[in-house]
């Protein structure tokens, strides 16, 4: 029988709170915004507050990873390394970049030694750009989502760095890295953190010849990423980590989305952390935001869109048999609706909702005296009951720990082989040493809130008379002791020297995001040429990529082989042109001339 593989769940924290409730619930490792220079400009973290998530998550041999994954100006530059020695400084593991004038100071050596991983900004999409990463000296690096098992597999296969894989959580229509919409349309740059979301806007789409394909859809909305199905593959591949999208997302779904892919990778992998996970729920992600659910490019192309709205849909209900103002019935068979639960259906394609009052008499009474149509399909978007456990959940994660008694010593040692021991300093005698070891034992396995559980007693020889207190005390003790001698004993990884290695292709235009003098002398050093700068520095912005993306429109409307010329029309009337890459079944959108 093959030996299970080691794999890592990497899960997002958008604070503190939400990093400990990740680690709670399963994550190997976390990932979290810094105070600045972050791809999602509104989930940053003071250096504090990283300390002390850095310090809950080594006791269990959790990593953290720090995002520093947006391209810098010359002037910003001194602030992200003097950040980056700040984090190096407290403990974190790593950091994700994207610009490579990080990578250029950390060539340099005028950065510490902090393991590096490429983001999936750099747009890390084929076996050629992962090999240069590797080449450089990289830890790891972040595949782009759009790749498919047998594309992930080759580069595994091929590479020794470690590989990174989104598994859960929103897709970017664009190539991560190569969107630049947000930024032409109002100077919002995704590459800095600060994108807008025009995928999730309406558009228009036309011919050439002015005829409507689709009317104010949602053209570039994608549905969420659910890759739950197609971990034992991933695994197997060769992937190290498996991430799930989602720094901007609430705690209940940080903690819903992670134990379910913890109970998951349990079934076929082992975890790369520490402890044990009391689950007191059954974690289901249909009950959390998604916008319904794509494996997009994993085993073949499908269709991944969600043209009628970008809202949270939820799970799948059922039918409406028979339907009034203010009430309806549903077919049977469905599932169950309970009061306060959202609910919404699509009516002329519109999304529409409202809250559930009362189920009663298989008549489920809404909030509002409106008709729903008959034959409509519900869809329910929030749970009541379902958040309320997850609020109310105390999902626990717990390290084993087992105690042995001998020759006047109590010694703990912990799952991973820590040792501690106390000397028990009561000399009297038990005048009933059986009754003394029963409530010895029995206040040892008390491991009441600490973050240690009780695998066992050992008791080798006659114990001295101790007051319940003092056996609860020196439990105490034992518990504090272990948990400094796990922060000692954690093993940190460190960047290996970088060096430079040729680049995949002699020349750079603004697709290669650089913003910045050492980034450009990082692209020189590689053997390529810089053309132009990022494209938020560039003066003249027309007729420029602003998306490459694997979702197709042509494919999306069966138009194929359709030679038509065709466009995107936004809500102010601007018209972008489309351009298609059939035989790498791309799309592109184009910014006006």
């Amino acid at each position: 029988m093959e030996k299970m593989k080691y794999t890592e769940l990497l899960a997002p924290a958008k604070d503190k709170d939400t990093a400990i409730a990740a680690i709670n619930s399963g994550a190997d490792a976390v990932y979290i915004g810094a105070p600045a220079f972050g791809a999602r400009a509104s989930a940053g973290n003071s250096i504090d507050d990283i300390k002390e998530i850095v310090e809950f998550a080594h006791i269990f041999n959790v990593k953290v990873h720090v995002t520093i994954n947006t391209i810098l100006k010359d002037d910003e530059l001194p602030l992200a390394v003097e950040l980056i020695r700040k984090l190096y400084d407290i403990g974190v593991d790593a950091i994700i970049v994207q610009d490579m004038g990080i990578v250029n100071l950390a060539a340099e050596n005028k950065l510490p030694p902090i393991v590096l991983h490429a983001s999936t900004q750099c747009n890390n999409r084929t076996l050629e750009k992962v090999k240069f990463f590797e080449d450089i000296g990289f830890s790891r690096v972040i595949l782009a989502r759009e790749l498919s098992i047998e594309q992930i597999k080759n580069i595994c296969e091929n590479t020794n760095v470690e590989i990174e894989t989104f598994v859960h959580g929103a897709l970017c229509v664009s190539y991560s890295g190569q969107c630049y919409m947000s930024c032409f349309i109002g100077g919002r740059s995704a590459n800095r953190g600060e994108c807008a979301q025009p995928c999730r806007k309406k558009y228009t789409l036309v011919d050439d010849k002015g005829n409507i394909l689709a009317k104010d859809k949602h053209l570039l909305s994608l549905k969420d990423f659910n890759a739950s199905h197609h971990l034992s593959e991933l695994v197997n591949a060769g992937v190290k980590s498996f991430k799930i999208e989602g720094r901007l997302k609430d705690l209940n779904y940080v903690t819903n989305v992670t134990a379910y892919y913890r109970q998951k990778l349990d079934e076929i992998s082992k975890k790369t952390s520490s402890g044990k996970i009391f689950f007191d729920f059954t974690p289901d992600v249909k009950k959390s935001f998604n916008r319904g659910f794509t494996t997009y490019f994993l085993e073949k192309r499908e269709k991944c869109f969600n043209f009628n709205s970008p809202k949270m849909r939820g799970e799948k209900v059922g039918r409406i048999l028979k339907s009034s103002p203010g009430w309806f019935e549903l077919e049977k068979n469905t599932l169950s609706l309970n009061a306060q639960d959202g609910i919404c259906y699509f009516e002329n394609d519109e999304l529409k909702g409202c809250l559930v009052n009362k189920v009663q008499n298989g008549k489920v009474f809404l909030n509002k005296k409106i008709t729903v149509p008959e034959g409509s399909i519900i869809f329910r978007n929030y749970d009541a009951e379902f958040d309320k456990v997850l609020s109310n959940s105390k999902i626990k994660r717990r390290i084993g720990v087992s105690f042995e008694y001998s020759n006047a010593n109590l010694t703990a040692t912990d799952e991973d082989g820590n040792k501690v021991t106390a000397a028990l300093t009561s000399t009297e005698a038990a005048k009933n040493p059986e009754k003394m070891k029963e409530n010895f034992i029995s206040q040892l396995k008390k491991s009441g809130e600490s973050l240690f559980y009780t695998e066992g007693v050992n008791i080798n020889g006659e114990l001295p008379f101790m007051p319940v207190s003092e056996i609860n005390s020196l439990r105490r003790t034992l518990f504090e002791q272990l948990i400094a001698e796990r922060l000692k004993n954690y093993k940190r990884e460190f960047q290996k020297p970088l060096k430079y290695a040729k680049y995949i292709s002699q020349s750079a235009d603004y697709r290669a995001n650089i913003y910045n003098k050492e980034a450009e002398k990082f692209y020189e050093k590689c053997g390529c040429e810089v053309e132009e700068p990022a494209f938020e520095a560039l003066d003249n912005k027309t007729g420029k990529e602003l998306m490459r993306t694997k979702h197709c429109l042509k494919y999306a409307f069966d138009l194929c082989k359709c030679p038509k010329t065709l466009y995107l029309i936004d809500d102010k009337g601007k018209r972008y042109k489309l351009k298609f890459d059939c035989k790498n079944c791309e799309m592109v959108v184009l910014s006006p001339s």
